[in-house]
Parts: C-alpha cells; sequence; structure tokens
C-alpha cells in the first residue's frame, strides 16, 4: 500500500509540471524530473504518504483514502493562482460538458416553474424533437415516478434527464388543448451545446453574433451562423462578447485570425516553465476588411479578452463597454491517473502591444482575488469612465495608429458605455428573482398557444402584432398574477421600472414563441445601449479611421 501511495502522490504533484500536451495523461518517473526542487517535492511526498498510511492504520474507523486525496488536491491548487482548478474524476464529465459542446440526454432545456417541470425549449436535432415533445409541455412523470409538486430541484432533474446515449427515458406530460396525458419515450443520444446564443442580421444591414463562450466548435459554429443567418453581405459585424468568460485558448486565437491580416500577431505566452511563444495571423480570416465593433463587460475574460486585446492593439476594430476582467493567464488541462483533471495555469499572455492585462493577485487569496469586481461597482467604475485611472507604467500604444492603451487589468473600451440600474427597483427585482415573471411568461404563453399561429406566424408579424395597447394589457395581467402571488403593487415602482421591464416582458414571449434568438433581437433593438451605439459606429465606419466614435 504504501508504494501505490507514493507512486499516486508523486503523479499528483509532479505530473502537471512537467505535462506537454493538451488532456494527456500524466506518468512520471521521479528519476528524470528535471526540477530544482525536486529533492524537497519527493521528501514532501514521502511525508504525504507516510500521513495517510498513518491514519489509514490507526484512525477510529476506516478512511475513504480517495476523498481525503481529493481533498488533499484541492488544497495544494488553492495556495496557487486564482484560475488553476482540481476536478475530482467525478466531476470532469459535467466539468467538461459546456466546453466540449455537447453531453448525453434528452435535449431540452426546462424551468421548474410553480413546482412543475416546463419544458422551455425541444434542442433542434435532439431526440426529444424526433418524438414531438413540445416548448410549453408539462412533465409530470419520469420512468413512472411522480415529479409534479415534490419540490424538485434542477439537479433532480437533470440526474432524471441525462444518462448514457442509447438508454431510454419515459416521460408523461401535460400539453395544452389536449385532455389526457401524453407519454412518451425517448432514446437519449449526444446532444449539442451550442456556444453561439444568438445570430442574426438586423434591419440596418448589421450582422450581430452573441458569443457565449470559447467552446471546442465556437469557430465552426461561428462560420455556420454567418451562412445561415446572414442572407446578404453584411454592412459591419457585431461580435457581443458581454458575459463571455472565456474557454479554450486556440477556439479564441482561430476568431481573432478571422479578422486580421497576415503576420499581425494574435498574442505571445511565456512562463516560467514555457518558453515564449507567438502566435500569427495567416491571412485567411473571412472577416479581414469589413466594419467590426466588439460588445465587452466586466464579466468578459480570458479568451474574451485575447480577441478583444487584439482588435485593439491592431486598430482593427471598436471595442464598446466597459472594462474587461483581466484574466491574462493561460491555463492547460491535464488528465491524472486516477481520473481527475487539472486545469493548471503554465504561463500569461500578452497582447500584440505587449500588455499583461491580468489583475494583480496574491497566491492562495482567490476570495480577494474575485472580491475585486465588487470593489470595481463600490468604486462607481461601472457608472463612470472618470473613477479609472492608470499609471504610466502600464502605458502602452496600438501597433498602428499608436493610440494610448492600457494592461495591467481587463481591456479598457475605446468607448465607455456606462451601466444603467436606474429601472431595477425592488418591485421588479422582486418579479425576477422570485421567478414571478417566468411564471407568467409561461401561463401566458399557454393560453395563446393555440391562436399563435394565426396571430402572428413568425417575428416580424409578431412585433406587429405587439402594439402599445396588447403590451398594456399584459402588463396589466402580470401585475394582477404578482399581487395573487403575494407581491405588493407599487406603483411608482413599477413606472420606474417600464424601461427595463417591458423589453424583457416582450423578450421572454418572443422567445417562447420562436427561440432565443428573437429575445436578443427584442432586447438590443429596444434597450440596449452598447448594441445601439455599435450600430451607429458601423453605419458610419470611415475605412481610414478604424477608430471612429472613440
Amino acid at each position: 500500500m504504501k508504494r501505490i501511495i507514493s507512486i499516486v502522490l508523486t503523479a499528483l504533484i509532479l505530473g502537471a509540471g512537467i505535462a506537454q500536451a493538451q488532456k494527456r495523461t500524466v506518468t512520471i518517473d521521479p528519476r528524470n524530473a528535471n526540477n530544482s526542487h525536486t529533492e524537497q517535492i519527493l521528501n514532501d511526498i514521502k511525508m504525504l504518504g507516510s500521513a495517510l498510511i498513518t491514519i489509514n492504520n490507526n484512525y477510529i474507523d476506516t478512511i475513504d483514502s480517495k476523498k481525503m486525496v481529493d481533498s488533499a488536491l484541492e488544497g495544494f491548487v488553492k495556495t496557487l493562482d486564482p484560475h488553476s482548478t482540481y476536478i475530482p474524476a467525478d466531476k470532469v464529465q459535467e466539468a467538461n460538458e459546456s466546453l466540449d459542446g455537447s453531453f448525453e440526454g434528452v435535449g431540452i432545456e426546462f424551468a421548474i416553474i410553480s413546482d412543475t417541470l416546463t419544458v422551455q425549449n425541444v434542442i433542434s436535432g435532439g431526440p426529444s424533437e424526433a418524438v414531438g415533445l413540445h416548448i410549453g409541455d408539462k412533465i409530470i412523470a419520469i420512468d413512472g415516478e411522480n415529479v409534479a409538486s415534490v419540490n424538485l430541484t434542477n439537479d433532480d432533474v437533470r440526474g432524471k434527464l441525462r444518462g448514457p446515449k442509447g438508454s431510454k427515458v419515459k416521460v408523461r406530460v401535460i400539453r395544452h388543448g389536449v385532455a389526457e396525458p401524453l407519454d412518451f419515450e425517448i432514446v437519449r443520444n449526444k446532444i449539442p451545446i451550442e456556444s453561439i446564443d444568438a445570430a442574426y442580421q438586423d434591419e440596418s444591414g448589421v450582422f450581430y453574433v452573441k458569443l457565449g463562450r470559447f467552446a471546442a466548435k465556437s469557430y465552426t459554429e461561428f462560420l455556420k451562423a454567418f451562412i445561415n443567418h446572414c442572407p446578404e453581405e453584411p454592412k459591419g459585424l457585431i461580435l457581443d462578447l458581454r458575459g463571455n468568460g472565456g474557454g479554450f485558448l486556440n477556439v479564441a486565437l482561430r476568431i481573432a485570425n478571422a479578422f486580421l491580416e497576415e503576420g499581425q500577431t494574435i498574442l505571445y505566452t511565456e512562463g516560467l516553465n514555457q518558453p515564449e511563444v507567438a502566435q500569427f495571423a495567416d491571412g485567411k480570416g473571412f472577416f479581414r476588411t469589413r466594419p467590426l465593433v466588439l460588445l465587452v463587460d466586466e464579466n468578459s475574460a480570458s479568451a474574451s479578452e485575447i480577441v478583444a486585446g487584439a482588435i485593439q492593439d491592431w486598430d482593427r476594430g471598436v471595442i464598446i463597454g466597459r472594462r474587461t476582467f483581466g484574466k491574462g493567464l493561460v491555463q492547460r488541462q491535464m488528465n491524472l491517473e486516477n481520473g481527475a483533471q487539472m486545469r493548471l495555469t503554465i504561463a500569461r499572455y500578452h497582447t500584440p502591444s505587449g500588455r499583461v492585462i491580468q489583475t494583480p493577485y496574491k497566491e492562495g487569496e482567490k476570495d480577494e482575488y474575485y472580491k475585486k469586481l465588487t470593489d470595481r461597482y463600490k468604486s462607481g467604475e461601472f457608472f463612470s469612465i472618470d473613477s479609472l485611472s492608470f499609471p504610466d507604467s502600464l502605458l502602452f500604444h496600438t501597433r498602428i495608429q499608436e493610440r494610448p492603451v492600457y494592461g495591467g487589468g481587463g481591456i479598457m473600451p475605446d468607448i465607455f458605455i456606462p451601466e444603467d440600474t436606474t429601472a431595477f427597483t425592488p418591485y421588479y427585482g422582486s418579479l425576477i428573482r422570485r421567478g414571478i415573471l417566468s411564471e407568467y411568461v409561461n401561463i401566458y404563453c399557454d393560453g395563446m398557444r393555440s391562436q399563435a399561429s394565426e396571430l402572428f406566424p413568425d417575428f416580424d408579424a409578431f412585433y406587429a402584432w405587439y402594439t402599445p395597447d396588447v403590451e398594456r394589457a399584459i402588463i396589466r395581467d402580470l401585475v394582477e398574477y404578482a399581487s395573487g402571488k403575494g407581491l405588493e403593487f407599487n406603483d411608482d415602482e413599477l413606472k420606474t421600472s417600464f424601461p427595463a421591464l417591458k423589453p424583457r416582458l416582450k423578450g421572454l414571449i418572443a422567445r417562447t414563441f420562436f427561440g432565443v434568438n428573437e429575445y436578443y433581437r427584442v432586447i438590443n433593438r429596444e434597450c440596449d445601449p452598447e448594441f445601439s451605439k455599435a450600430v451607429e459606429v458601423i453605419l458610419n465606419w470611415n475605412p481610414n479611421l478604424p477608430s471612429i466614435g472613440r
């Protein structure tokens, strides 16, 4: 047992430090470890192995050694930078789903509304679509087990509906307009997770793409978005990276490459055990010359900042929004021999001008690091650019126009748009947080399904149908519904919240009938100042002055 523990700990501790390839299983021979601290590390390994054996041989009860090793490794990683993580073997699949771009299940998006499991979306091409499940269906039983009014949680639902490809699950649903419950048998399959949240060409001729994360298939999805949703050559592109926390480095490089000329640096990386490596555009990108705007905010991080930094440093496009998060460290995913994974920071990256955009941190103080975003909010940074200042030591210049840009913590936009929270009253907040707005939209749309296809067969017809009179009637109905749920009406707060409530309500109804794409079409058109400014910049673009509007 002592030999086994020593081998396991050796692999876990030393392995990540010298792995050379992403997703490579680490196997270590300590005799060949090229590390000046090898002797100290081997002594530490012996101590840890000895401690584990001592506990096993003397503790009052049987120990769970795997759990203890997982806890130890989590503790190791916590002493490092804020972005290195350890993932136990039983959490690996879940952790990788959003980036790998797929999972195995039935292919629906759901919400638990009034303690009822309700289908919010049926994923195109998935097994639920194949058997005829509909948006709005209420699932009351799964494999014969009642799931209605039983305090179901999201984790409960995922545990019951997800499963290996080829396995079957039976669901019973109640459908609006159908007297009897309907039974379905669904064969689970691979479900693609799209990283493009929305893509459409608006009425001005500008193409809009919202990228939620840099997943394995994001570049392919990016190209398909143009093919499927861009009927004519656009006047420009808005790439929305707000809320995009990053993902795969190689995907960020491919997307940045789409906009840059041959030989232009996208970024370079360096670290103690990593040689300096630069990445260059190959000049084959499909969107190198037309107007380009990137939307960013304080939650845009990592891969989002790589793309934004390259575009800004080469004066290729305009960055609009608020300062990004500031994650300039590169992680490599490494498989460990017990099936666990480690995402270890191996290098920092620099933008083409030489900037390091990583927010300063102290090793082992992850909570303090993430608290800095709250500090930025409290300082007023989200509301006024005047609250920001950078020392001259962080000053750099763009590569073509030699405009001043700063490193040391995120990408500063070329055009600052403050966050507007004036409409967020306690009444509006209660509608959202208590799920009342979502419940109401679900009930309202249920009642409209039988006539919706006649009233508004497509999104444009829906927009024409949704007149101010219709909107006022829906809001009155919502207020009544909220009162019935115990939310006391406040007329002043409701009026204050109109600028935020009206488009959100309209967008949620549009999403229910037409999909998430149409939700963003409503929000962007009616209440998104960053989007409006981006359209303005593109429509007034000067090809000789990419910095127009700054």
